[in-house]
């Protein structure tokens, strides 16, 4: 099995009793950097990352799964990481966001609504000489390239 695999497994095991909490991604990097991104429905605690850090590592430890040297990090996906999960889509309902587009286009408006499919996107359409113009529009995933969600330091 690969490690990436069974770190999911035992993520997935510490968590089952927090619906709140979800897995974003696992990835075992050649210098030895396992990182898995956590997130949650109202965020992720440090206290949250160090139990689930403490969970794989005692694990991965047990098994001796991994031969060499490893270095475990547990975390939220920073704040400039792309959307992966219709349920981070979902959690950031109302925020302004950033697309890149299958074209090479891009757009930018508030996330309003997000299925398996599609978002909906609320964008402001400025046309020469007229008034700017809210906009909203249905964006098909497919066409989607990346999606990050934009700070405001407002």
């Amino acid at each position: 099995m690969g490690i990436e695999k069974r770190v999911t497994e035992l993520v997935e095991e510490k968590i089952a009793d927090r619906p709140d909490l979800f897995l974003v991604d696992v990835k075992m990097h050649s210098n030895g950097k396992l990182i898995i991104h956590m997130d949650g429905d109202q965020g992720i605690t440090i206290q949250d990352c160090a139990a689930i850090s403490r969970h794989v590592g005692y694990h991965l430890e047990e098994e001796n799964a991994i031969e060499n040297a490893y270095n475990l990090e547990v975390s939220s996906p920073g704040i400039d990481t792309p959307l992966k999960l219709l349920r981070q889509y979902q959690k950031n309902i109302g925020r302004s966001i950033t697309l890149k587009m299958a074209d090479g286009s891009k757009r930018e408006g508030t996330l309003l609504a997000a299925s398996e499919k599609e978002m909906k996107l609320a964008e402001t359409i400025k046309e020469k000489g007229k008034k700017a113009i809210q906009v909203e529009t249905v964006v098909p995933l497919d066409q989607i390239i990346e999606t990050k969600v934009l700070i405001s330091f407002k």
